[in-house]
């Protein structure tokens, strides 16, 4: 498994190529070779970034689902909707397909941004809006996420 630290200011030009900064490129050495799929959200207005490996491991717990279950088809159709295999190119550079860059409002200015094993591709301004809550906000989040001090968090990667 592999994590993601830092978040990352890029710009995509008209055609959605973006260049990725050369310290994330490095990070992503060990999995550049296997490829990515990219896809939209599941919680917010932002695209997200899998190494294949995550991808793969993703897709084992979705296999899983029961498909004679409507709710379990209904999940597996939005989550699958606009996936696409991507690579990164010898010069560092990720082409996000037209119709995900217009579901994430990406313009011109983006952010790379980690979330854990994956990274999320937003609109600069989008991200800044969502990440904007106060201390005493955030505090209320961390500890009714994080909280249960001693308990099993349970897996949901």
């Amino acid at each position: 498994m592999i994590n993601f630290n830092g978040s990352y200011d890029c710009k995509a030009d008209a055609k959605g190529r973006v260049m990725l900064p050369v310290a994330l490129k490095n990070r992503l050495l060990p999995v550049l070779k296997d490829g990515f799929v990219i896809k939209r959200s599941v919680s917010g207005a932002c695209l997200e970034l899998w190494p294949m490996g995550e991808w793969n491991v993703m897709m084992k717990k979705i296999n899983k689902l029961n498909r004679f279950v409507k709710k379990n088809n209904d999940f597996i159709r939005i989550f699958m909707a606009g996936v696409k295999e991507v690579e990164i190119d010898s010069t560092g550079r990720l082409l996000i397909p037209k119709n995900l860059v217009a579901v994430a409002g990406i313009t011109k200015e983006i952010t790379l941004s980690p979330a854990v094993n994956i990274i999320e591709i937003w609109d600069k301004a989008s991200y800044e809006k969502a990440i904007d809550v106060t201390a005493d906000d955030f505090a209320a989040l961390a500890e009714d996420v994080m909280g249960n001090e001693g308990e099993d968090i349970p897996d949901v990667s």
